[in-house]
């Protein structure tokens, strides 16, 4: 199966010029969830995950069961004020602005083996200011992993010397 077949690209979402690439009609169809699934399973079986960590809010749902899948924890990266308990929270710019991101202080214990999930890797400042609170808290990050990236943003080079895997690569919008 092509996974990129059961990804729609919705235009001017959710601005005027963007072509959003939407997950939900491969997450709707039973066979590509389970691909998408067991091709990240595939990917990083045997490397010693010990916790998943997902960014908000799409992340969360590959990032769940692939834990399951790795027999990992779960651990999620929410925007300010979502998490119950202690956190640490890490600002990135936006291209107007700023905005934020957090973790629960106690998810990972220093030397825990960390994959770092999404559903699209863009400009990459998200996915980077996810790495810096897992390496605030003394986890080794084994890699980052996304459905998407948008090659043609350069988004890897905000996220120097880590090992990156995408299912799907757009070089052109």
């Amino acid at each position: 199966m092509h996974l990129e077949s059961t990804i729609r690209t919705v235009p001017d979402f959710p601005k005027p010029g963007i072509m959003f690439k939407d997950i939900t009609t491969m997450l709707k169809d039973p066979a590509a969830f389970r691909e998408c699934i067991d091709r990240f399973e595939q990917m990083y079986r045997g490397m010693g995950v010990q916790k998943v960590v997902a960014i908000e809010s799409r992340g969360f749902i590959i990032g769940a069961a692939l834990a399951d899948r790795l027999g990992a924890g779960f651990v999620p990266v929410r925007k300010p004020g979502k998490l119950p308990a202690a956190v640490l929270r890490e600002e990135y710019a936006l291209e107007y602005g700023t905005d934020a991101i957090e973790i629960h202080t106690d998810a990972v214990l220093k030397g825990e083996k960390v994959l770092l999930h999404d559903d699209v890797l863009a400009t990459g400042g998200t996915m980077k200011a996810a790495s810096s609170l897992v390496e605030r808290l003394g986890g080794e990050i084994v890699g980052l992993s996304f459905i998407i990236e948008l090659a043609f943003l350069s988004p890897r080079t905000k996220l120097p010397g880590y090992d990156i895997r995408s299912l799907i690569t757009y070089d052109a919008e």
